[in-house]
């Protein structure tokens, strides 16, 4: 017997009638503003090219590390939801048994932010309105598989149709960005950038680093035998980003630890690591003290060019050897690690955090030092802003939590609104609303207990919803 699938439109509300009613009234003023996407990862080939997403289980399943990393921890394999394999073993190529093997087990995200996403996309998306189970598995498909056979449901129909006015992707500094080229050449409206993400590059501990480092700078025309040149290559590829209309760098670093030293000093380390990571050449102690010197290298660039610049740090990345082994890196491994930020950014802020110039935005997995280290930085200096809950935690529970421990000391304005982080296209506008609801939750809450005006929490809504993140990202 099938089950019906309905969105109530209370949902993340309060309880207390009144506290709801005022909620009401906040989202309906921020729900339909434009969404803007300062941070993700969608594929720009998608947008530049703009054809058909191939099959329900493709588009929805087999990229989705938030879905098969669930599935998996209950038993079912990867390569039977058909995520590649590096190794060039065999995985499930047929999406409809795909999609029944996901549909099979779609009770595991219950209470999870994943369910609340995927109904969205099920309900408002393709319009079905019936729950997803074995039972519905095959009419889910079809219903999903004819929708993206027609024009509506291409790239950038939906790019449109969900009002999204900027989206930003995310490029290695080798990528020739050939994509946002084809993009701006089409003619087509849709406002699509990339970002600079220089991890490649900068952390010796990368396979193959001395040979990226060396194409880098081939690309660049720059010697990068030298550390001089090394920056100079940086400075041309954070230029050519620019040029594909990227406002922001981005930095996955495993700490926020930031380093300020001497120039012989990072001319002999940048050898160092050159040289490679272990007994012939650099120490892991000299991997991490060179990323930290690049932060804040990286930090003077955006004084000068005035990109924001963004910090992901403490996470350990494919944490599943067998995993990374047979099918490669974000295959749902990753386990966030403690942060601490203090002492680890004191010497870039020594040198760059009074500046204006700068906008140094901060994430975390460790909820832990968001009241005591990240709001009360952010709430002192001006270069520093809270980027919104990350990953693990962008989800109902973890943006409350975000506001009960951060607005205190850093207040309102020191964060940046909402950015979704996702490869999943679709589930963009979810993750908006769900972001919009919550916000607009706790203002209620301040609204009711009287400790901040109705009319400034609308205010408030519309900054956290679409201001901040257009001023902050400079979009």
């Amino acid at each position: 017997m099938t089950r019906p699938l309905a969105l109530h439109p209370d949902r993340l509300f309060p309880a207390d009638p009144g506290t709801r009613a005022i909620a009401r009234a906040l989202y309906e003023g921020v729900k339909d503003l434009p969404i803007v996407s300062p941070h993700g990862h969608t594929d720009p080939a998608w947008f530049a090219y703009d054809e058909p997403f191939p099959n329900p289980a493709s588009l929805l399943i087999v990229p989705d590390h938030y879905v098969f990393r669930m599935l998996y921890s209950q038993g079912v394999p990867l390569e039977s939801l058909g995520v590649p394999s590096v190794d060039g073993s065999p995985v499930e190529q047929d999406p409809r048994k795909i999609w029944n093997l996901f549909a099979q087990h779609y009770h595991l995200f219950r209470g999870t932010p994943s369910r609340m996403w995927l109904d969205w996309v099920f309900a408002e998306v393709f319009g079905l309105d019936v729950l997803l189970d074995e039972s519905t598995a095959d009419h889910y498909y079809e219903v999903i598989d004819a929708a993206l056979k027609t024009p509506a449901f291409r790239p950038r129909a939906l790019f449109e149709r969900f009002g999204i006015e900027a989206i930003a992707t995310t490029e290695g500094p080798l990528d020739p960005l050939a994509h946002h080229r084809a993009i701006r050449e089409s003619g087509w409206n849709g406002r699509v950038v990339t970002a600079y993400r220089p991890d490649p590059v900068v952390d010796p501990e990368t396979p193959g680093f001395a040979a990226k480092v060396a194409k880098f700078g081939e690309m660049a025309g720059e010697d990068v035998s030298t550390y001089a040149g090394y920056l100079a290559a940086h400075r041309f590829h954070r230029a050519r980003f620019r040029e594909a209309g990227a406002t922001s760098t981005d930095h996955g670093h495993p700490s926020a630890l930031t380093a300020d030293l001497s120039p012989e000093d990072c001319e002999a380390l940048y050898h160092r690591v050159l040289a490679g990571v272990g007994e012939a050449g650099a120490s892991k102690q000299d991997a991490e003290l060179f990323r930290a010197q690049i932060l804040t290298e990286m930090a003077g660039m955006s004084v000068e060019d005035g990109m924001v610049m963004q910090l992901h740090p403490a996470v350990h990345r494919s944490h599943n050897q067998a995993v990374l082994e047979r099918f490669g890196r974000d295959k749902g491994g990753d386990i966030p690690l403690p942060g601490e930020f203090v002492q680890a950014l004191k010497p870039l802020l020594d040198r760059y955090g009074n500046d204006p110039r700068l906008t140094l935005i901060l994430f975390t997995l460790d909820e832990d030092v968001y009241s005591r280290e990240l709001a009360p930085l952010a709430g002192h200096y001006p270069s520093l802003r809270l980027g919104p809950p990350w990953w693990f935690h962008d989800s109902p529970e973890g943006m409350r939590r975000f506001r009960e421990r951060a607005t205190e000391t850093g207040g309102f304005y020191n964060t940046v609104g909402f950015n979704d982080d996702t490869r999943a296209f679709l589930s963009i506008p979810a993750r908006h609303d769900v972001a919009r609801r919550m916000d607009c939750a706790w203002l209620a809450q301040l609204v009711a207990e009287h400790r901040l005006p109705e009319d400034e929490a609308h205010e408030v809504a519309r900054a956290l919803a679409y201001d901040l993140v257009k001023a902050a990202y400079k979009l």
